[in-house]
């Protein structure tokens, strides 16, 4: 079932990586429905002309995410 929504992204994008067909995983703060922004992890097309599924984050889940992946050893 295809769903209605508004979307509108603030701010710069931050590019997390990109695939080889040119789709992006990016960190934006988004407005949904001009609702307040959160921040939204999801892969885009080109132009942000197609979308894939993503999560969305409040600030505070944002910074305990931050406070996790710092205690993490990643190496």
């Amino acid at each position: 079932m295809a769903e209605n929504f508004t979307f509108e992204i603030k701010g710069e994008s931050k590019i997390i990586s990109t695939e080889k067909n040119g789709w992006t995983l990016e960190l934006n703060e988004i407005s949904w429905n001009g609702r307040a922004p959160k921040f939204d992890i999801r892969n885009w097309a080109t132009n942000h002309e197609k979308m894939g599924k993503g999560v969305t984050l409040t600030k505070e889940d944002l910074k305990n995410l931050r406070k996790i992946l710092n205690e993490m050893n990643l190496d």
